[in-house]
């Protein structure tokens, strides 16, 4: 039998396309990465992937799991060989089980994040991971990325709301890890071998996810700096007031929210411009009255201190939404303005200050006029760190002709400081050679014999992460 009649027996017919405009599958949502599938697959049941990852094996043909195709490091498109299966997805997206006693969600792994933020919300409860993609990226992809988002400062990133998985391996069998202990050490533990792991050592098919109450009250606020060390004052001082109901500390650099002026003129900025804007979220048991209290002290602190010199407080969950608005509107308008190199690096929160100075500096001094894109989670130390090209020059041919070098400044700069280049969107393709040049070799040893032992023939996902 052939693998296409092999595939179309797993699935149906229907599910398994080889003709017509694939391109939703073949080319990332940034459009940097264009692939050709041999075929695209679309499984319903985690018994249908079982099986087409039996028919690949059986034939020796690679596979590339897929989930809402919005990461950003090229690690879910196949290549250019139209040898490669497209494995999506989306159809596994059933919600199986919510525990309110136990605080846990079992969800399959195309579920959309919101549906299952909406699901959790609808009892009562809450899904602590938020990230800008979270209308179309899918519950699969953020563990197999190991996603971060804006709540990982109280939250922790996907790894730590995980307690159980479903995965079918490159064999085609099935492990039902689907646990929702807290506490179980009986072994190795294959969830965090699998979270993280980019689809190369398995197919993650569904998840049980730890939940939270829902918060009595949310209260939002921008707050202007003159420096990033006065964000990072303000931060040490938000942790000292407001403890664990800290949930969220975004900073925003002047040019990041200007390109948002820019191309969303609409938008409406309740600050004047400053160097750096931090966006604080605070969530509290005690409701609306004391949590607002709490917040405006912190502020009128933090004005005392002269870590900041202007802030506002949302009124109302409008305006809330409207701050996070600006936040997550900077991806986009950083797509508006052209192609650029992005960076998404993590650093030790101290050293934070320190590495922008000297980076923008080299970058300023080897590109003149090159326009720094700096914004990201402050309060887990994470940063998106990217480098438009200075203006009137094509954004394409800048990042075609100096990508690079632009990486080996940025990468350098973070390494010197004790860092990671790469935070929560994974190696993929983009950053495969990187990993090779800067993980430890022991690490990569180790990384080889498990990707080794479990997908000898070298067919979940090649060419990412190894």
């Amino acid at each position: 039998m052939s693998l296409e009649a092999a595939l179309r027996a797993a699935v149906g017919e229907a599910q398994v396309l080889t003709d017509g405009d694939l391109s939703a599958y073949e080319q990332d949502w940034r459009r940097r990465w264009h692939g050709r599938a041999r075929a695209v697959v679309r499984p319903g049941s985690t018994a249908e992937v079982a099986a087409v990852l039996r028919a690949c094996a059986a034939h020796g043909t690679p596979v590339v799991p897929q989930g809402g195709n919005t990461g950003l490091v090229g690690g879910s498109v196949p290549d250019g060989s139209g040898t490669q299966v497209l494995l999506s997805l989306q159809r596994l997206n059933r919600v199986r089980g919510l525990d309110e006693a136990n605080l846990t969600l079992t969800a399959e792994a195309g579920c959309v994040l919101q549906t299952l933020q909406q699901a959790a919300a609808a009892r009562g409860l809450l899904l602590p991971l938020s990230l800008a993609a979270e209308g179309s990226c899918t519950l699969g992809g953020n563990l197999a990325t190991n996603a971060g988002g804006t709540q990982v400062l109280r939250w922790g990133n996907t790894r730590e709301l995980c307690l159980g998985l479903e995965v079918v391996t490159a064999a085609g069998e099935v492990w039902d890890g689907l646990s929702g202990l807290r506490k179980d050490n009986t072994g190795y533990d294959l969830r965090d071998l699998f979270v993280g792991s980019e689809g190369t050592l398995g197919v993650i098919t569904a998840a049980t996810m730890k939940l939270a109450p829902q918060p009595a009250a949310v209260t939002t606020a921008l707050a202007a700096c003159d420096s990033l060390d006065g964000c990072v004052a303000l931060l040490n001082l938000a942790r000292a007031r407001l403890g664990a109901g800290l949930t969220g500390f975004e900073v925003m650099g002047r040019f990041a929210l200007d390109l948002v002026a820019r191309h969303f003129p609409a938008l409406p900025r309740p600050l004047p411009g400053a160097p750096w804007t931090v966006l604080l979220e605070q969530s509290d048991v005690e409701g609306e009255a004391p949590a607002r209290a709490r917040f405006e002290h912190l502020l009128e602190a933090a004005l005392e201190a002269g870590c900041v010199h202007d802030a506002v407080v949302a009124e109302s969950l409008a305006q809330s939404r409207a701050l996070w608005h600006l936040r997550e509107s900077i991806p986009l308008a950083q797509a508006e303005e052209g192609l650029n190199i992005k960076h998404d690096i993590s650093l030790p929160v101290s050293a934070i200050p320190r590495f922008c100075a000297r980076t923008d500096a080299r970058l300023a001094a080897r590109w003149p006029g090159v326009r720094l894109v700096n914004f990201g989670h402050l309060g887990d130390g994470n940063l998106h760190y990217n480098v438009q090209a200075p203006p009137g020059e094509d954004g394409r041919r800048f990042l075609a002709e100096h990508e690079h070098a632009v990486n080996q400044v940025v990468f350098d700069s973070v390494a010197d400081e004790g860092g990671s280049f790469s935070a929560e969107h994974g190696i993929g393709a983009l950053k495969r050679d990187e990993l090779a040049a800067r993980k430890h070799p022991v690490a990569l040893s180790m990384m080889r014999a498990i990707k080794q032992a479990l997908d000898p023939q070298g067919l979940l996902n090649p060419g990412r992460v190894l």
